[in-house]
């Protein structure tokens, strides 16, 4: 049987003029695409308003209607039905297992003359729908947060240059009480990102079960209806905070249309209210933020008759999962091969593995300030992040008992490959060697050396070296450098001196 639905003003005068024509109900209500039961509810009332067909030629669809459902639910000779508050069972309709069953079976214990299950749905259905389209969505308490960046930016002054820099705006929105929280981030870039959410969570006191993003790069790596790829460090904050991921799907506005209602609604707030200030920090921009939320979300709703606040305290706070007890901390994943010295490379810095993992791909997991190396899912490696000092990071028990177990690489072998160009080459090799903690510290360096070398006569070769040695230059690139340097035509004999002389020396008498 087709659902049952209000009639147009169109239908209701076709379904007087077929009634006229002798047509049953069950055939009107096939004709119309409606119930039978809706048919003969109307025919019931345009009896008792002492409408037949034809109607008068004047009768507007104004008049027609209110001669109609003017009186609503009002039987002859009966006093008028008590309407329901329909925004109380609005919001209640939001709490996790509620139905529109449960609510008409409490109605109708109260007042056992009142509508119908088929009238008192059509009802409800017809308030919920006057609402905005914020909150006429139909979301359970503790159900989604809507997530994502507003298309405008707020300026902010940098007070030692009058340079205004623009930041972007967060919103995140609760589906069930539309309770909103936005901040300024500089960027919508990963980190912006995640510690936006880290906020968030405390702001609402506790985690949805889904977070409903928009395709953002930074949460989302490759968008799709069936298979989305979420970024596996916005998978590790949903994983901490005990949530699902459920990307909006592309093309789908419906599918967001509560975020953006809500950021639409806090930029009212946020840039409308704030364009007359000035901010010199992005702390002092979102402090004012924070004071328009706070207005915003205090704010009645007119059709609700509540606010948001009020709303979320309602049925939402208790709805929540509970914070865990350590907030999330910021980190990058990135692959990594570990080199011929057992360590991988991270900015710039060494951190060592076991030496049985030489060539093996690891993952590396980087906060601001810890760094952990994995291999097939195992933790192999934690370091503490450096900044400075020592580009290595090598942990003791990570080094081989005996050169044995990776013979391969030794440091005899580069002393014996060195010596093959000359010993100048192989004096510089040892000295690189000798300059580290551990000798296999300087493997990458002294192999990228004689790779340098490849194809280079060994003559010129041994003078670089010999250079190399008289400066200390024990790193690839002062060797690149001094390799690179063309010899004076003069100095075709090979010597060490002559063949760096030249005009833009200064010399070492420049410095007596």
């Amino acid at each position: 049987m087709p659902a049952k639905r209000e009639l147009t003003m169109r239908q209701l005068r076709q379904m007087l003029r077929l009634a006229h024509d002798g047509v049953s109900a069950r055939e009107i209500g096939r004709r119309l695409g409606v119930a039978r039961s809706t048919i003969q509810d109307n025919l019931k009332r345009a009896a008792a308003a002492g409408l037949n067909w034809p109607l008068p030629e004047n009768l507007s669809d104004d008049a027609l209607e209110k001669r109609l459902f003017a009186h609503a639910g009002v039987k002859t000779g009966a006093r008028r039905r008590v309407e329901p508050d329909w925004a109380e069972l609005a919001r209640e309709l939001k709490r996790a297992g509620v139905t529109m069953m449960i609510l008409w079976e409490e109605y109708r214990a109260a007042r056992p003359d009142g509508y119908g299950y088929s009238r008192f749905c059509d009802l409800l259905r017809g308030f919920e729908r006057r609402l905005t389209p914020v909150m006429r969505q139909h979301h359970v308490a503790g159900d989604k947060v809507f997530v994502d960046y507003s298309g405008k930016r707020i300026g902010i002054v940098d007070p030692a240059t009058g340079e205004i820099r623009e930041a972007e705006i967060f919103v995140a929105v609760l589906g069930a009480s539309n309770l909103t929280y936005a901040e300024a981030t500089w960027t919508q870039k990963l980190p912006d990102w995640t510690g936006a959410h880290v906020r968030m969570f405390h702001f609402f006191g506790g985690t949805p079960r889904l977070l409903v993003p928009d395709n953002l790069k930074s949460g989302v790596n490759k968008a799709s209806f069936y298979d989305p790829e979420i970024n596996r460090t916005y998978g590790a904050l949903a994983s901490h905070y005990g949530v699902g991921v459920l990307p909006a799907r592309p093309r789908k506005p419906r599918d967001k249309a509560k975020v953006e209602a809500g950021v639409r609604f806090a930029q009212s707030y946020i840039l409308g209210r704030l364009r007359r200030q000035t901010f010199f920090s992005l702390t002092e921009c979102n402090a004012a933020i924070t004071l328009a939320m706070e207005a915003m979300n205090s704010r009645t709703m007119r059709k609700l008759g509540v606010s948001r606040r009020e709303l979320f305290d309602k049925i939402e706070r208790e709805a929540l999962s509970p914070l865990p007890e350590a907030d999330w901390e910021y980190a990058e994943w990135k692959r990594a091969r570990v080199n011929i010295d057992y360590h991988v490379e991270v900015d710039g810095f060494f951190y060592s593995v076991p030496h049985t993992l030489i060539h093996a791909e690891v993952d590396v997991r980087v906060t601001a300030r810890m760094i952990e190396i994995f291999y097939r899912g195992q933790r192999v490696g934690l370091h503490e992040r450096r900044a400075m000092g020592s580009r290595h990071g090598t942990d003791p028990d990570h080094m081989p008992s005996s050169h044995r177990r990776y013979a391969a690489w030794t440091p005899d072998r580069f002393l014996r490959w060195a010596a093959k160009i000359g010993p100048n080459t192989e004096g510089l090799v040892a000295a690189v060697l000798a300059s580290r903690r551990h000798p296999e510290q300087g493997f990458r360096t002294c192999l990228g050396v004689l790779q340098l070398y490849r194809g280079v006569d060994p003559a010129r070769a041994e003078a670089v070296s010999a250079r190399a040695l008289e400066i200390g230059a024990f790193n690839c690139k002062s060797v690149s450098s001094l390799l690179a340097r063309k010899p004076a035509a003069a100095a075709r004999d090979g010597g060490t001196a002559a063949l760096f002389e030249h005009a833009n020396l200064r010399g070492p008498g420049y410095y007596h």
